[in-house]
């Protein structure tokens, strides 16, 4: 393509110089070949012709004259010669000149030309160019090139003939290489080359791909795997083994070991063998365990004016509740491990204990009763105890009321476990009713 845009300036400004001198524009000469042409005559003109020769008859030995014929017609085409030499310089001198310029031409068309080899992605061309350098010649052929691409020598570089461009297009692959994914580029355009550029170590590996597999220019994912040495320690015993196993379950089985039930490994079942890792097959054995907890139970206080003020009555006795728990029990190489919580249910729901609490203010005395000596019956029934209980299990409190006669007076519960003041105005409240004859024993002590 150099060429031929190079012949036709050539052509351009040879044709314009020639037409300077009144000529036509003469064809540009190959390399070696000598450029010929013809004299050039006036538009209607016909070639000049000499004139007759004067008719010589045969020459005849022996006769005057026959020889001087032949004689004769030498001269007059030697006359006729002459007078047509000047006509003929007149008109040679002009091409003459253009075409001693189309020689000095040539020379410089010859000097800027240039064969050199290019080879794009391993198609080599020879070719003729006028370009300078690398880009130029680049840009020429239509070549494009990113920064991934290969361009040997470097773009810019001065080209001479002989020279070979060299360029090699960049190729993206998307690299899994022993569990690690990352993006490459590669110039070559084989799978093997590929991984010598990128100096990975192949011998004994996986390849998702063949070695002579062709790379496209969209490139390709590959999957390699080298070979390394796993130990595993199974039943007691230690072995050792070589291989590109994709995971850690693929490698347990090469080296002849198998997972039952809830066998497990060391590290996850999933995860990628590295080399010189050392890999704990679990035997496990799996039980459930059944435990019962206790549920306490919520207490609820509700005030109640019909009680006096720190006086407290149940309502409702609690219940504690209870729940199943499930655990998992598991043992690992023998040992047991610490139980994990699986499941849980409610077997039996805990009761609220409701207590009444009383706000209501106390008498100041009861009548008939207030100066008598409560402190003297209370040590002697209970040694001055609030919460004391006989041993029969009947009677309690400071001044040992039975349930019976407690809540007959108004109290709540049991009596020993009110507060001391409330029995001792329950206590008054009896006397006025009964005297001391509820005290056989004690009621003496009323009267000092």
């Amino acid at each position: 393509m150099g060429n031929s845009q190079g012949s036709h300036r050539a052509v351009r400004d040879s044709g314009r110089r020639t037409a300077e001198y009144g000529g036509p524009p003469p064809e540009v000469p190959s390399y070696g070949l000598r450029v010929v042409r013809l004299p050039r005559q006036s538009p209607g003109a016909s070639a000049p012709s000499a004139p007759p020769a004067p008719s010589a008859g045969p020459e005849v030995p022996g006769v005057p004259g026959a020889g001087g014929g032949r004689a004769e017609a030498r001269r007059a085409a030697r006359r006729r010669k002459g007078a047509e030499r000047p006509e003929a310089l007149r008109r040679l001198v002009p091409q003459a000149l253009v075409v001693a310029f189309l020689a000095g031409g040539t020379s410089a068309f010859v000097a800027h030309d240039k064969a050199v080899r290019l080879s794009v992605d391993g198609v080599p061309r020879t070719m003729h160019t006028f370009a300078d350098d690398v880009t130029e010649l680049l840009e020429e052929q239509g070549v494009e090139v990113g920064a991934h691409d290969l361009v040997a020598p470097a773009p810019g570089a001065a080209l001479a003939s002989g020279d070979e461009v060299v360029v090699r297009y960049g190729r993206p692959v998307v690299l899994t290489l022993d569990g690690q994914r990352r993006r490459v580029w590669t110039t070559a355009r084989t799978v093997g080359g590929a991984l010598r550029q990128l100096g990975v170590r192949a011998e004994g590996a996986y390849l998702s791909a063949s070695r002579s597999l062709e790379i496209g220019r969209a490139g390709l994912a590959l999957d390699v795997r080298t070979e390394r040495a796993v130990t595993f320690m199974a039943d007691g015993r230690e072995r050792t083994v070589r291989t590109n196993a994709a995971t850690v379950r693929e490698a347990v089985e090469e080296a002849g070991i198998t997972l039952r039930g809830q066998d497990t490994t060391s590290v996850p079942p999933d995860s990628f063998p590295r080399d010189g890792q050392t890999v704990t097959v679990m035997r496990i054995r799996g039980t459930k365990e059944v435990r019962e907890e206790i549920i306490p139970f919520a207490v609820e206080r509700t005030a109640d004016p019909s009680l006096f003020k720190g006086t407290e009555a149940v309502v409702q006795a609690g219940q504690y509740g209870s729940r199943k728990i499930t655990y998992s029990v598991r043992i690992v190489n023998g040992v047991r491990q610490k139980p994990r919580r699986i499941a849980e249910e409610i077997a039996r729901e805990p009761v609220t204990r409701r207590v009444k609490v009383g706000t209501r203010e106390r008498p100041a005395s009861v009548s008939g009763a207030d100066g008598l000596d409560w402190d003297g019956l209370a040590r002697c029934e209970s040694g001055g105890r609030p919460g004391a209980v006989d041993s029969t299990g009947h009677y309690g409190g400071l001044y040992q009321f039975d349930t019976q006669t407690w809540q007959a007076l108004g109290g709540r519960g049991r009596p020993q476990d009110a507060s001391a003041g409330e029995q001792t105005f329950r206590a008054k409240k009896l006397y006025v009713q009964r005297g001391a004859s509820p005290w056989p024993h004690c009621g003496g002590r009323l009267r000092g």
